[in-house]
């Protein structure tokens, strides 16, 4: 009888902690502050970049978009300046740059910081992105390293070289520095990270990857974190703030984005995703600034990427012990059922409508 009692007692105070914490008790309020810090945005002139910068500017950043097209950046720029907080003091810059190369990258990083009177960005965020749709052999092997260029390589070049900025700058620091706000560096990837279906080969692979590396990254800063807190004297003084590495899984955005790519998806994607929820861009915008001023670590855009992150969460930092380990347990079940259905729709096409005409891409 005492075991039951103390169960019941364990079950009680479980489901009073989870009802809590989802009504919002424990929030510790905003982790993502922003009034007065410069923020570089890429990929910010069309589809949920564009709704971020303005999300950003509405909360008082001094803002730098990066895309390619020059006419796109300044009516993004426009757009996310009517709605400044401080339209008196924000500042606001574009900058025309490929950041799936790498020496844009070194030009872009330069650029704003002497725009931001010789100091690096306290806020970079590597949106850029953009998914080829297509079955994995008919894709030409350009296509397959220009989508992982994009979706992966521009953000981790950012990364790259924004951390020895932050770390170790041309002037070092001075030990003892005043201590100052969290820089915070963002990659967007994709509910595809977590699970890509068929079709999405030339594309999934590359979120993949930048997940990996959010993972990595984020454990690695915390060696330069602790160090702020250490008592031995090195040549070298730490940086006077922590680095929080943070990343945003989207799932369908009703964007121009996605019209694209409708024209090259194959008929077995199109009824695989069939069910999928779709977002705006507002409501996806939305939903990551959520999670990033509530301090996670990965924020997912809707009920469906969060599902796919519980199942997938392996040794990532949870946002909540009880409810995503719970949530973990709940969807490695449900996945007994999904998974065969999800498999059941490209075999039953194949059965249905017999061996594909081979149409390989033409570059």
């Amino acid at each position: 009888m005492a075991l039951v009692f103390w169960a019941s007692v364990g079950l009680l105070v479980f489901v009073a902690i989870l009802s809590l914490d989802i009504m919002g008790f424990f929030s510790r309020g905003n982790k993502f502050q922003l009034e007065g810090r410069t923020v570089i945005l890429t990929g910010g002139s069309y589809g949920m970049g564009k709704e971020l910068a303005k999300m950003l500017s509405q909360r008082g950043a001094n803002l730098i978009l990066v895309a390619r097209d020059p006419k796109k950046l300044q009516d993004a720029l426009d757009y996310a300046k009517s709605s400044a907080k401080n339209p008196g003091t924000q500042r606001f810059h574009y900058i025309s740059a490929d950041v799936s190369q790498e020496s844009e990258n070194t030009r872009l990083l330069a650029e704003a910081t002497a725009w931001n009177n010789g100091r690096t960005p306290e806020i970079v965020w590597a949106n850029a992105g953009a998914s080829k749709p297509q079955l994995f052999i008919e894709a030409s092997v350009e296509t397959l390293r220009q989508q992982m260029d994009l979706n992966y390589w521009a953000a981790a070049y950012l990364a790259h070289k924004t951390m020895k900025a932050w770390l170790y700058p041309d002037t070092p620091y001075q030990q003892g520095a005043t201590a100052e706000a969290p820089r915070h560096f963002i990659m967007t990837s994709s509910g595809a990270a977590f699970y890509s279906p068929a079709g999405y080969n030339p594309y999934g692979p590359a979120k993949c990857a930048l997940r990996g590396l959010a993972d990595g990254l984020r454990q690695e800063m915390l060696m330069y974190n602790g160090a702020r807190r250490s008592n031995k004297k090195t040549s070298q003084a730490p940086a006077p703030f922590d680095i929080k590495v943070q990343i945003v899984f989207p799932g369908t955005i009703k964007s121009p984005g996605f019209e694209t790519e409708n024209q090259t998806k194959h008929q077995i994607t199109h009824l695989i995703e069939a069910e999928d929820p779709v977002q705006t861009e507002v409501e996806a915008a939305t939903a990551a600034m959520k999670g990033l001023e509530s301090g996670k670590f990965m924020t997912q855009t809707n009920w469906l990427t969060e599902l796919m992150r519980l199942s997938a969460i392996s040794g990532s930092p949870r946002d909540n012990i009880v409810k995503d380990t719970v949530g973990q347990w709940i969807t490695s079940i449900a996945w007994l059922f999904i998974g065969p259905d999800m498999d059941g729709r490209p075999w039953g096409y194949g059965k249905k409508e017999g061996m594909p005409e081979f149409k390989p891409e033409k570059v």
